[in-house]
């Protein structure tokens, strides 16, 4: 990571280049966004707490869809500032089989650079950027409704750039 994102709370603008990141994934591997550059369009998926009510519901969703996600050859990376272990806890109890990305530590770095970054709860809000194939985000929603909220729209983006 370098540099810094746009003002907390603001997010990134539709059209700009989406800030490159290497975090880990439940299983300890590192996953980095400019690895699907020229191959795949990419679905962030910021959301707050591992295990909570909400977000265990949100996920539940995108496991749900996920076909739906990779038939239009994309990636999707759901990111939270749980620690990796949590992330392979909660998977393994809920069956994600989706990559769930650890911005533990530093704490919020990538959060902060997408401008998604809720400093009182210390925890993403709840924010979803497609970005193209190009690495540029061709769409955006943030504190959004998580019940189906914007991923039937996400698969609808997805689309439409495949």
């Amino acid at each position: 990571m370098s540099g810094q994102g746009p003002t907390a709370g603001e997010g990134l603008p539709v059209g700009s280049v989406a800030p490159d990141f290497s975090l880990r994934d439940q299983f300890g591997q590192d996953v980095r966004l400019s690895e699907f550059r020229g191959r795949k369009a990419v679905a962030l998926v910021f959301y707050p707490f591992a295990f909570s009510g909400v977000c265990t519901g949100e996920m539940a969703g995108i496991r749900q869809r996920l076909a739906s996600f990779l038939t239009f050859d994309t990636e999707i990376l759901a990111i939270s500032c749980d620690p990796v272990y949590a992330l392979r806890a909660w998977a393994d109890q809920d069956g994600l089989n989706f990559p769930l990305l650890s911005d533990f530590w530093p704490h919020g770095e990538v959060t902060r650079a997408y401008g998604v970054f809720d400093e009182v709860r210390g925890a993403p809000r709840r924010s979803s950027y497609t970005v193209d194939k190009e690495g540029i985000v061709r769409w955006a929603v943030h504190n959004a409704n998580p019940e189906g909220r914007d991923l039937d729209e996400h698969v609808a983006r997805l689309q439409a750039l495949a």
